[in-house]
């Protein structure tokens, strides 16, 4: 069987059938290497949009294409064996229309084998998770601080604060009733997020949420100190990993300058055939 014929260990199903159990361990993954060391410790893999700014360089979200989220979807595809792997549907590629947006969605999940898509927006978005869902297409829906809308927001700022609360408790009341699975709760307040998880039947996943949602995700980069253009309150650091590539590829390079790399045992001899070669 293909990779891309695949089916997630774990099912849009089994991540609805955990509301209020055990939580959900979600994380970005956008490479097949780190999507394998992911896999053995989440339940629910996402190729995020955010890919173009760890990855790519780039500033906003904004500037992700389809092909690129497919690319790397299917790179994730390979490293993942039991978890549900999700792909972001990138900006631009669902917001016009239901049709527009089952046309994309429908691509993705065909040439990536995932188990869902994910997409941002809540009220607004009613019509189009509906469309998608009673079509086989699972959808995770993402509400609260939606990146690819940054420049609405005018920028990063948390959201559910004052009358906001009441729109985005809405939104997630519309996404859980149109048919989403789960529903991301970005940068919004713990006093929102609780109430909107104890509200809805469906799993919320927090990113800098709170501690009572269903499920929390980070984006891989960030949680392993990979990022530094910023670093968000929400992120904690688990490892420093840039740190310490910094210092491995510095000691390489005074290695290299000073000719002790490479040293005898990393060159190969005129002799017979070593056992390491």
């Amino acid at each position: 069987m293909s990779a891309n014929a695949r089916i997630s260990a774990l099912t849009p199903p089994d991540v609805l059938a955990r509301k209020g159990g055990e939580p959900l361990v979600c994380l970005t993954a956008y490479t097949t290497p780190l999507a394998r060391i992911v896999d053995r410790h989440c339940d629910i893999v996402l190729v995020g949009d955010s890919v173009g700014m760890v990855l790519h360089g780039l500033r906003s979200t904004v500037g992700v294409s389809l092909d690129m989220m497919i690319m790397h979807g299917q790179a994730v595809r390979r490293g993942v064996e039991r978890a549900l792997l999700v792909v972001d549907m990138p900006f631009g590629s669902y917001e016009e229309s239901p049709e527009q947006a089952f046309r994309n969605a429908s691509r993705i999940m065909a040439e990536t084998g995932c188990g869902a898509v994910k997409l941002e927006g809540g009220e607004t978005m009613e019509k189009t998770i509906r469309f998608l869902t009673r079509r086989g297409i699972p959808v995770m829906a993402h509400i609260g601080l939606t990146p690819q809308a940054v420049n609405t927001f005018g920028g990063y700022k948390v959201q559910g604060r004052g009358d906001d609360a009441f729109h985005i408790l809405r939104d997630a009341e519309t996404v859980a009733e149109a048919g989403a699975f789960s529903v991301v709760l970005e940068k919004v307040t713990a006093t929102l997020a609780d109430r909107i998880t104890t509200s809805i039947p469906i799993p919320t996943i927090g990113i800098g949420a709170s501690r009572t949602c269903d499920g929390q995700i980070l984006v891989v980069d960030d949680m392993l100190g990979m990022f530094d253009t910023f670093r968000p309150k929400f992120v904690k650091r688990f490892a420093e990993l840039g740190e310490a590539s910094d210092a491995a590829i510095a000691a390489y390079a005074r290695e290299v300058r000073s000719r002790e790399f490479p040293s005898d045992v990393h060159i190969f001899t005129d002799g017979n055939k070593g056992k390491t070669e």
